[in-house]
């Protein structure tokens, strides 16, 4: 099992010694890994591997036997229920592969949403939704309604849903894994210039080598530990 580390200065996620187990299979096997603010991670590797296990991990719905994950300089290992909701709605956001917008509402009201649950006053939530609209190149979809935006249009939505709450670590779990080449390219190039734009980490977790060849470094989850990519230079 890997040592367990001291958390790297400035990072927005510190993931040490990490350990899951399912019945006769060991998924993480003292993964470690971090992710500095500023900086883009992308995760590959085989199905199966654990990849989905690791972000499963890292939102606190699973728990891992052993280590220790520490976000925005808190450890969530060890936090209670009521705090780990509290610091993953302040602290995380979420790019889901089919973005997970509700139908029901319209593309500002999907963004607004992530900020009223955070506690903002109604006023603020929605002009901030638009101004992230605007700033993502989506403002021209207010008026559309979310069941007919364009698939990248959709992932844009919900890049503004993640970002409203100006977490310190974004998360995106096969962004692209949906889309065309033209929106594939687009949204990757949009995801990739988040974490100096926003000075947050970014952790990509895709199958696309081509996308993940875009990310500062590049690791491959095999047999529950991470290895720097073939074509990449550098550590986990």
């Amino acid at each position: 099992m890997a040592p367990i580390l001291p958390p790297v200065a400035n990072s927005a996620l510190s993931a040490t010694g990490l350990r899951y187990e399912i019945p006769g299979r060991t998924l993480l096997d003292g993964a470690t890994l971090t992710v500095e603010s500023g900086q883009s991670v992308a995760v590959t590797g085989p199905s199966g591997s654990g990849k989905s296990t690791l972000l499963m991990c890292l939102l606190g719905l699973l728990q891992p036997k052993s280590g220790r994950i520490e976000i925005a300089g808190k450890e969530i290992t060890r936090m209670r229920p009521g705090q780990l909701a509290k610091h993953r709605r302040d602290s995380i956001g979420m790019v889901f592969q089919f973005a997970e917008l509700l139908p029901e509402l319209s593309p500002v009201e999907n963004v607004a949403l992530a900020a009223l649950l955070a506690g903002r006053k109604r006023g603020e939530a929605f002009s901030r939704a638009e101004e992230l609209l605007d700033e993502l190149a989506v403002s021209g979809a207010l008026s559309t309604a979310t069941t007919d935006l364009s698939g990248g249009e959709r992932q844009r939505v919900a890049v503004a849903r993640a970002l409203i709450n100006e977490p310190a670590l974004l998360l995106a779990d096969e962004p692209t894994g949906a889309l065309d080449e033209e929106n594939r390219d687009s949204v990757a190039t949009l995801l990739f210039s988040l974490p100096k734009r926003w000075n947050c980490g970014l952790l990509v977790v895709t199958h696309d080598a081509s996308i993940a060849g875009q990310a500062d470094r590049h690791v491959v989850l095999r047999q529950g530990a991470f290895h720097v990519a073939e074509h990449a230079g550098g550590t986990a």
